[in-house]
């Protein structure tokens, strides 16, 4: 026989799993795999009797594309509900989406044009936001499938759904009979962009130039008579960034233990806090000013001042909310434009006035001088007036953070109107919350003191909101007294029209058609004069409202949700609304654990933004690398904190993703005639590599597990990966390279590599599916058919720990061996390089090892065998004394080197070098290839 006849008899890999991935063009066939053979459902069904595990998913909002946000939050939640299968949870996980509310209505508003769609019914105008609402639900549906998320694609959860509607009703009239829930004129961020009230979870900060003014406000004669001074050139500074709301000033609030004092000075007797006095006569150019008189802020209460253009008397009061951080120690009170302003008027009796109207123009009360002028323009009108009169004693621009409306990016103003509220401040909510609070698990631990200090300063939560596209507020009035009415029996008819006809009803029919002639009758509203509540609910209640439309509506679902996953702005948004709606109505908390990931921030850590161009879409990372990478990338993240994406990110990923796929395919390819129910060998009868290799695969699947069990995915990941391409690719799967193809087919030998690599694979592509989840199915449907022990992997039970696996006194032994292998590697590195190339391959070397050290040599003398094994080479000896040609090995101390090439003839199977033609029939083999083809 020849070289090429020789090769005919070695077992040389075959598999159909290619080398290049080609993900962008496979990954659909395994979409349409798992919906047509119902892989999801049949997962359920596998694990129907066990244990439920409910992550419930917070609705993204169904307006225009997936963004990488999106994709994160999407693919962690994928991960968790596949292992959570894996290991035998009943985990189903229905989707959802925020579908009513102000972006949809803008967006019909902006495409109708404003002048038509004033024109048009409420009715015409809801049904066309639903329709452009379920349009981007299919559009961002098909996007989430693409990354392979499996779930209850067909029924999931959207907030229009009737029943959704039906119980986020019955959740407000629950809150509403527990007390919770009032109506009252109080200040609120209002946006006159968009014309209504905003909750808190919908601004954002942005700096803005605004005039900063020091106004003085002359003070009366009993302000005076309490300092014991008479002068009537006497004022109260106060400084403010908002001389629109002057209009609305009732009040200057003082703090009752600042020391202020009475300064003699070229723009007369001012009254302001010592300790700011130095700072603001510098700011206002006040270069002589005499301290005549001091006292504490206590002395002034009840004491009165004049507005300076209104014929309004002002009162002095007092507030802990003032500081001496700005200003003059002297606060501007307007309770109609700003919470602690309100607050402390509550407690004085002040009245709240707001003279601006739902546009942002100020309306007659705020004087003829000034009404109809938009807050801008007043702000300028205000200022000419004041200086003109001599009332402010500087004016200049400056630059600050200021809150906007996130979604018109203009900014908001504080404005009281008569607005819906669950009632925060004055009852026992927020301590019931801070109480339940406690009870959380939250992931990272520092989520619990983010929530919980937002909890403990959030004002009275603003539910209502002044537009068509939303759940309606169930209440009806009594329209000559004004009186509210609500009775919990009419509230089920409600629920009971809204279940069946969704919420359209409310604006369909009349309060005596949606009450019913009975009810009519029961509550004596017959003959009166009825009118429904026009505004809708904030869409923050709709969500929030989810724990009840959904784990109470939905199949297989329950509450309270086992995990509720959503970026780290939603401690004060989803989490947020969802624990107060449900703390509020059933006293405890809608979820069991919290898990947070952060932003997307771009390879340098800036923030995404289109003006910048360094957005990434998850359509165009799976056009390009295919969503394994992005799901290996999501993997990998430690996503606690903000994480970062880029085209050079991903190709890290797709090179870590290429050892992993390496590893697999030569597995497959050296496996191909393995049968584990026939050929599988007894962990007794392996050698002793193979124990080693063992072992650690059984440290990785405990490590694997337990970074499971915690979230921690990025973990996992770089110990599957250091396992693949270091232990196995680099080091076991090059060793037993040549017992593989060139020992006899069903030797022990092989057939014990072949165990090892099987329990490897199958243990490997469990670990890798619920991340990369197409791969892990493409590797599953490449194994024989006999042993797959499920139609999919995500049909297939989790590993199971085998102790007898574990030898950590082996793994000791074999660190040894390995940096053996990393001295000797470098050397022969070094003989097949330069002028005198010794080798062409480790196998034309002979190795020669000297060491003074006496632990060192017994060791080497002991496994010579095996480490000619280990280090891929034809000869390896141990020589008592070493000549010139030895060199020193790097890292391990008094071992020397030799590499010579090796005796003897190169054997044309299995190229090692030995004695040939022991057997005249195959003159050109070694010994033991000889008998191996005997």
């Amino acid at each position: 026989m020849n070289e090429k006849e020789y090769t005919s008899t070695l077992h040389l890999p075959k598999t159909d799993f290619q080398m290049k991935a080609n993900l962008p063009n496979k990954e659909p066939k395994y979409i349409k795999k798992w919906t047509e053979e119902k892989i999801y459902e049949k997962g359920l069904e596998k694990n129907k009797n066990g244990e439920t595990f409910i992550l419930h998913d917070g609705p993204p909002y169904a307006n225009g594309n997936t963004h990488i946000g999106h994709a994160l939050n999407k693919i962690l939640k994928d991960i968790i509900v596949k292992y959570k299968t894996f290991r035998g949870f009943k985990s189903p996980y229905v989707p959802g989406w925020d579908t009513h509310g102000l972006p949809i209505e803008l967006k019909v508003v902006e495409k109708l044009g404003v002048t038509k769609a004033r024109e048009m019914s409420p009715l015409k105008i809801r049904e066309l936001c639903e329709e452009y609402a379920k349009k981007w639900v299919g559009i961002q549906k098909e996007q989430f499938i693409r990354l392979g998320v499996l779930g209850d694609w067909d029924n999931p959860y959207l907030t229009l759904d009737h029943r959704f509607e039906a119980k986020q009703l019955e959740l407000f009239g629950e809150i509403y009979e527990n007390g919770y829930i009032f109506k009252g004129l109080k200040p609120v961020y209002w946006s006159p962009a968009t014309e209504t009230a905003l909750a808190e979870a919908e601004i954002e900060y942005k700096d803005i130039d605004s005039p900063s003014i020091y106004v003085r406000m002359k003070a009366n004669k009993d302000l005076l008579d309490k300092i014991g001074f008479n002068d009537e050139d006497t004022y109260v500074l106060i400084w403010t960034t908002t001389p629109w709301t002057l209009p609305a000033n009732v009040a200057i609030c003082l703090n009752e233990n600042f020391d202020y004092g009475l300064y003699k000075t070229e723009k007369g007797n001012l009254i302001l806090a010592k300790d700011l006095a130095e700072t603001v006569f510098k700011d206002i150019g006040i270069e002589n000013a005499e301290l005549l008189k001091e006292f504490k802020g206590k002395e002034l209460e009840y004491t009165t001042y004049q507005h300076p253009f209104l014929e309004r008397t002002g009162l002095i009061i007092l507030g802990d909310h003032v500081t001496a951080d700005a200003g003059t120690g002297a606060v501007h009170t307007a309770p109609g434009h700003g919470q602690d302003d309100y607050v402390v008027g509550v407690r004085y009796k002040l009245p709240v006035i707001s003279p601006i109207d739902h546009r942002g123009c100020l309306t007659d009360e705020a004087g003829d001088l000034f009404k109809g002028l938009f807050y801008s323009e007043a702000n300028k009108a205000i200022v000419k007036y004041l200086t003109g009169t001599g009332h402010i004693l500087k004016m200049q621009e400056i630059n600050h953070s200021y809150p906007h409306d996130w979604r018109s990016k203009t900014p908001i103003i504080f404005r009281a109107t008569e607005q819906w509220f669950i009632r925060m401040e004055g009852g026992d909510l927020r301590e019931k919350t801070l109480k339940v609070i406690d009870k959380i698990n939250f992931i990272p631990a520092w989520g619990k003191n983010r929530i919980g200090s937002m909890m403990e300063t959030r004002p009275d939560w603003c539910i209502s909101r002044q537009r068509v596209w939303g759940v309606p507020i169930p209440i009806f009035y009594n329209d000559e007294t004004n009186e509210e009415i609500f009775h919990k029996e009419i509230l089920d008819r409600i629920c009971d029209l809204v279940r069946e006809h969704g919420s359209n009803i409310w604006i369909e029919k009349s309060p005596e058609e949606l009450i019913g002639e009975e009810l009519l009758v029961k509550y004596n509203l017959k003959g009166l004069k009825l009118r429904k509540e026009t505004n809708i609910m904030d869409v923050w209640f709709d969500s929030g409202s989810s724990h009840r439309g959904v784990l109470e509506v939905w199949e297989g679902l329950r509450r309270p949700a086992d995990l509720y996953l959503e970026g780290s702005d939603q401690h004060r948004g989803w989490f947020h609304t969802s624990l107060l709606t449900s703390v509020a109505s059933t006293g405890d908390s809608p979820y069991k654990s919290v898990l947070t990931h952060g932003f997307v921030n771009d390879g340098e850590g800036r923030k995404m933004s289109k003006s910048l161009g360094n957005t990434v879409s998850p359509a165009d990372v799976i056009k390009i690398y295919g969503a394994d990478i992005l799901r290996l990338w999501c993997g990998s993240v430690d996503y606690r904190d903000d994480v970062r994406i880029s085209d050079n990110i991903l190709k890290q990923m797709s090179e870590a993703y290429r050892r992993i796929r390496n590893t697999a395919r030569y597995i497959l390819g050296n496996t191909y005639d393995f049968n584990p129910k026939t050929d599988k060998v007894a962990y007794k009868d392996m050698l002793e590599i193979d124990k080693w290799a063992l072992n650690k695969l059984e440290v990785l699947k405990r490590s694997v597990t337990e970074s499971y069990d915690k979230y921690e995915f990025y973990n996992l990941f770089q110990g599957i990966h250091y396992f693949s391409a270091i232990d196995m690719s680099a080091f076991y799967l090059d060793i037993i390279k040549d017992r593989l193809y060139t020992e006899k087919k069903d030797s022990v030998a092989r057939r014990a590599a072949q165990t090892v690599m099987y329990e490897v694979l199958m243990t490997l592509t469990k670990m890798i599916a619920p991340i990369l989840s197409f791969t892990a199915e493409e590797i599953w449907e490449n194994l024989p058919a006999e042993t797959r022990e499920a139609e999919s992997v995500f049909l297939a039970d989790w590993y199971v720990n085998n102790d007898e696996y574990l030898k950590p006194e082996l793994d000791e032994k074999w660190q040894q061996i390995i940096k053996l292998r990393k001295e000797v590697n470098k050397k022969l590195e070094k003989a097949r390089q330069g002028e005198n190339k010794i080798i062409g391959n480790s196998l034309d070397a002979k190795v020669s090892l000297h060491t003074e050290d006496s632990a060192l040599k017994e060791f080497i003398k002991e496994n010579l065998e095996l480490l000619e094994t280990v280090f891929i080479v034809s000869d390896l000896e141990v020589v008592d004394s070493a000549d010139e040609n030895f060199t020193d090995a790097e890292e391990i101390e008094k071992l020397k080197i030799k590499i010579t090439h090796a005796d003897g003839e190169k054997c044309e199977r299995c190229w090692k070098y030995d004695k040939l033609g022991t057997d005249p029939e195959h003159p050109t083999l070694c010994p033991r290839c000889t008998a191996v083809l005997k």
